[in-house]
């Protein structure tokens, strides 16, 4: 069983930038599996953000959501064993608890019926 650990929120102004990071809490590789983030916000339903496939070859194929497109770059290193989410231009309304997950499937995924694992999350704050 895979568990992720996500590290990198916090506050932030409006306009600034933030990195979250992934990584399993144990030493297994998650190079097989499509990765992602979602998020929820306060008294909202969790919502996608971006997705990345396995990559086995270094290709990667990626998914967003409109709402963050242009904005935020998802990313991974398989040598590394790293997920990332480079998030810019950030406004109030992407404050929220921000989820790594994984999926079985190798491609990118959107819906939370995809998803086979969960990290804890982590708060992002933005103010205005």
């Amino acid at each position: 069983q895979v568990q992720l650990v996500e590290s990198g929120g916090g506050l932030v102004q409006a306009g600034g930038s933030l990195r979250l990071s992934c990584a399993p809490s144990t030493g297994r590789t998650f190079s097989g599996y499509a990765m992602g983030w979602f998020r929820q916000a306060p008294e909202k339903e969790r919502e996608f953000v971006a997705s990345i496939n396995s990559s086995p070859r270094n290709i990667f194929y990626v998914n967003y959501a409109d709402s963050v497109k242009g904005r935020f770059t998802i990313s991974r290193d398989n040598a590394e064993n790293t997920l990332y989410l480079q998030m810019n231009s950030l406004k109030p309304e992407d404050t929220a608890v921000y989820y790594c997950t994984a999926a079985t499937t190798g491609r990118p995924f959107t819906t939370i019926k995809e998803v086979d694992y969960w990290g804890q999350g982590t708060q992002v704050t933005v103010s205005s």
